[in-house]
């Protein structure tokens, strides 16, 4: 056997506890105990203590119908979590959304690149092409997003001028798409046949493909409400037919615009039919969707922390800025504060929570404290949110802490955290599953950051509680004294 993290552990071998039940009824039991009765962080909380274990067996949605194996192996702290981004261990073929995979008939009947292993060939195709686009728009994003935010910022004012507050992710929403379609497309999605709706179209094409891992989030009272939606969204996968007009249309918008980009694809081995999809399902799933959530996330964290962290974050800002002469890549390098209050927020609300691979060999895993055995073909998964707030490494790890990363101590635990599918100290490239987005995530944070910070010395906000990513609503803000 081999280990996830030594050929040789030293550590005492555990039986994995915990288990799946009675066949279908227990994957039904667990997936009410997921959504209705407990919730997710409850759901693993209490199994934790439950077995005095952060590795143990479950059920995880939607099994046991949508042709998928509910059964996994948790692992739920930063030791044991860190094996599944080892891919000559855990394969990660059609494994992005957990243990269901949404019919290829959403993406033009292609295995996009976030369910291909790296293993595969057309992985490296694919992922290299995204890089090259990337790489190709990279000097483009401060200006743009600056632009954009500019946007975002004044109809927020208008709105709390005018009703007293302002709810952030409708405005956001619709901006940060205009930003990244612009980013990946070179064209504003107005100019293009998705007119003003383009960002409600990619909503409506994204969330049928995650409906049986999702829910409406009522509590267990409302049983007989649950019961139906059970049955709608876990038991009967959503038709990919009844989308097959949106896709077209999303489609048709991006092989329109984007044609700079799709005329390189034939040079990484993709016809620009599959290079389209793949942009489609990148801009639309993983950088609009994965906005949606981590921005208002960052509104939430540091509208939380209040005022004493503004007064620091803006007067770090405006110093920099003003000594380099503008909002610049150098300059964003020098505010360390901003810096880790981005680091922060992905660690403690990861946008991404689960993680997934299958288990290529018969292998050794280890917590903090003890090993466990995995056979090969079994899913091994990972709820982020509890792996990264693992006290046994930050310490107060349940409080957003602004400055937890600067310095080198600091710095040091930057290994644990875990958001792109990787370790925040390492890079993607075609050889692994991190986001290929993941450094232009972090830029656009720090400059959400830095924009705010130009503008405003504090800001209040009010916080709603769904069930992907919060709701920010802003009660006020206090404009800068002096304005950069």
């Amino acid at each position: 056997m081999s280990s996830s993290t030594s050929d040789n552990s030293k550590l005492p071998i555990r039986t994995i506890p915990g288990g799946y039940g009675l066949p279908l009824f227990g994957a039904i039991a667990d997936r009410f105990d997921f959504f209705y009765n407990q919730g997710r962080e409850k759901f693993f909380s209490s199994r934790i203590q439950k077995y005095n274990s952060t590795v143990f067996r479950t059920n995880m949605p939607p099994g046991p119908f949508n042709a998928s194996d509910p059964r996994v192996v948790a692992v739920l702290d930063a030791a044991s979590f860190s094996v599944l981004f080892d891919t000559s261990k855990v394969e990660k073929r059609d494994v992005f959304t957990g243990t269901y995979m949404p019919s290829t008939d959403f993406t033009g009947g292609y295995r996009v690149c976030p369910y291909l292993d790296p293993s595969e060939q057309k992985h490296q195709q694919i992922k290299s092409f995204l890089f090259s686009l990337l790489s190709s728009r990279h000097g483009q994003v401060i200006p743009l997003l600056r632009s954009h935010l500019s946007e975002l910022f004044q109809k927020l004012e208008d709105k709390v001028a005018g009703k007293g507050q302002a709810q952030f992710n409708s405005i956001s929403d619709n901006e940060l798409f205009n930003f990244i379609f612009r980013y990946y497309c070179g064209k504003d999605p107005t100019q293009t046949n998705l007119g003003s709706c383009g960002s409600r179209l990619f909503d409506l094409w994204v969330y049928p493909q995650l409906l049986p891992v999702g829910s409406a989030g009522l509590p267990w009272y409302f049983f007989p409400i649950n019961v139906v939606e059970d049955f709608l969204l876990h038991t009967v996968p959503f038709p990919a037919w009844s989308l097959k007009w949106d896709h077209h249309k999303l489609f048709k918008a991006i092989s329109s615009s984007a044609k700079e980009a799709l005329d390189q694809a034939p040079s990484f081995g993709l016809t620009k039919e599959e290079a389209t999809n793949n942009i489609l399902f990148v801009l639309g799933f993983n950088s609009y969707g994965g906005l949606k959530i981590v921005v208002p996330t960052l509104m939430k964290w540091v509208g939380l922390a209040g005022e004493p962290l503004h007064t620091r974050l803006a007067q770090e800002i405006r110093t920099v800025v003003h000594q380099e002469g503008g909002v610049t890549y150098n300059a964003l390098e020098k505010m360390p504060l901003a810096k880790s209050v981005v680091w922060e927020t992905l660690r403690i609300e990861p946008p991404v929570p689960y993680q997934y691979g299958k288990a290529k060999q018969d292998m050794i895993i280890e917590s903090h404290v003890e090993a466990f055995e995995v056979k090969k073909g079994e899913m091994i998964f990972g709820f982020q949110p509890i792996a990264t707030k693992d006290p046994k490494v930050f310490e107060d790890a349940e409080k957003f802490v602004g400055d937890r990363f600067v310095g080198d101590d600091g710095e040091r635990l930057l290994k644990y955290v875990y958001w792109s599918n990787g370790r925040e100290t390492e890079d993607p490239s075609p050889e692994n599953k991190q986001c290929p987005g993941k450094n232009l995530v972090v830029l656009i944070l720090r400059v959400i950051l830095v924009e705010l910070f130009l503008r405003y010395d504090t800001f209040e906000v009010e916080i709603g509680t769904p069930t992907i990513g919060p709701t920010v609503t802003v009660k006020s803000f206090t404009k800068a004294t002096t304005l950069s």
